[in-house]
């Protein structure tokens, strides 16, 4: 899976019924990972034919969805930046559900930002939230733009691939994405089981390379910057199971050409699930899928949070069938979401256990510590 961020959704009550906006309007929770009334909504149940560009777009008749980028960037004079920009839309009713106003609206959406400036030592990050009515918020597949006020993925048609804008209080993004691989079907062709429930499975596809180039703005000035970022698309209506509290997620890319995806899912006891997953790409783009059991991971340092949640910023990656030993590690500890939803996400290096040698760098997500 791209995981599944337990999203605490700042909804306004009205959303449902179409009325306008209060400032006061109550909070609601949608934990949309872990389901709930799934009456009315389809379910990911077996392997589909995906078709893009058309699946770059929306799937309203799921109840959760996302578009997530992150990626690993450096300026002219080699300083480097880690950054983050995801789209979620969350459906408060099956799409039968009659509309009553313009305000009135099925689909909620909430956008999250944020940039690593490591020699700084800074980790910035922001959050939106809007309806899908009047233009606020939306997707669609053909030219293909996903946005929240104003950030946005959209389309370049000219040059074939993608841009992301964005601007935030303390930072702006301003960056063209190429693909430099095709979309990576993860799991079973695409359906990614995470627990034996028929119906606790997504749709998830990666584009593992994404050429970037473009600026980044902070408080000290413009930064021309290129690099690499990961595209992870996952849609779902209910996936996980009450016993996984959590899970860590690697999305690594190696110096060598080779790409890495693993999702560790832990359940209440600790232990991991069998339903963790993940693939190998290899330098010419053939894919491997990872189970649990081919996958070891040992967590080696930890930091903790404001919050008093410690989490393992340092582990090691095993594949015992392979022989292969990769130490990943946060460029900074402390790249904690500390927003609706509390989370560890950041940029990684990853490290030759023997002698030190960087290998590559990726991106890690940790939850439910």
């Amino acid at each position: 899976m791209r995981p599944l961020v337990l999203l605490l959704a700042t909804l306004l009550m009205a959303s449902a019924c179409g009325k306008a906006p209060e400032p006061d309007a109550s909070r609601v929770r949608v934990a949309a990972a872990l389901g709930g009334d799934s009456e009315g909504f389809a379910q990911a149940t077996a392997p589909r034919d995906f078709h893009f560009p058309q699946d770059h777009g929306p799937h309203p008749e799921y109840r959760n969805e996302w578009w997530y980028l992150t990626g690993n960037l450096q300026d002219q004079q080699g300083r480097r930046f880690g950054f983050q920009a995801t789209f979620f839309r969350i459906a408060l009713a099956p799409q039968d559900h009659p509309r009553q106003s313009a305000w009135s609206t099925r689909q909620v959406w909430m956008a999250h930002a944020a940039l690593t400036d490591v020699a700084g030592r800074k980790h910035l990050a922001e959050e939106r939230f809007a309806r899908q009515a009047l233009g606020l918020a939306g997707a669609r597949a053909e030219p293909f733009r996903v946005w929240l006020e104003d950030w946005e993925i959209v389309s370049e048609p000219a040059g074939g691939g993608w841009k992301l804008r964005l601007r935030s209080d303390d930072f702006a993004l301003d960056l063209d994405l190429l693909a430099q691989r095709d979309p990576l079907l993860q799991g079973d062709a695409g359906l990614s089981r995470k627990n034996a429930m028929a119906g606790n499975a997504s749709y998830y596809y990666s584009i593992p390379r994404l050429r970037v180039r473009g600026q980044i703005e902070l408080s000290d000035g413009s930064h021309e910057v290129e690099g690499l970022a990961w595209l992870d698309r996952e849609w779902s209506t209910s996936a996980l199971h009450a016993d996984q509290v959590g899970w860590d997620w690697f999305a690594l890319h190696l110096a060598d050409g080779r790409d890495l995806m693993f999702y560790q899912l832990r359940d209440r006891d600790g232990q991991t699930d069998r339903h963790s997953a993940g693939s190998w790409v290899d330098a010419e783009g053939r894919q491997t899928p990872l189970s649990a059991q081919q996958v070891r991971l040992t967590p080696l340092e930890w930091w903790t949070a404001p919050d008093h949640r410690r989490y393992p910023v340092a582990w090691e990656l095993s594949l015992p069938e392979s022989g292969e030993t990769l130490r990943v590690e946060a460029l900074l500890p402390q790249q904690w979401m500390d927003l609706s939803v509390r989370y560890w996400e950041g940029a990684v290096d990853v490290i030759d256990p023997r002698d030190r040698t960087r290998l590559g760098f990726g991106y890690m997500e940790l939850t439910g510590y």
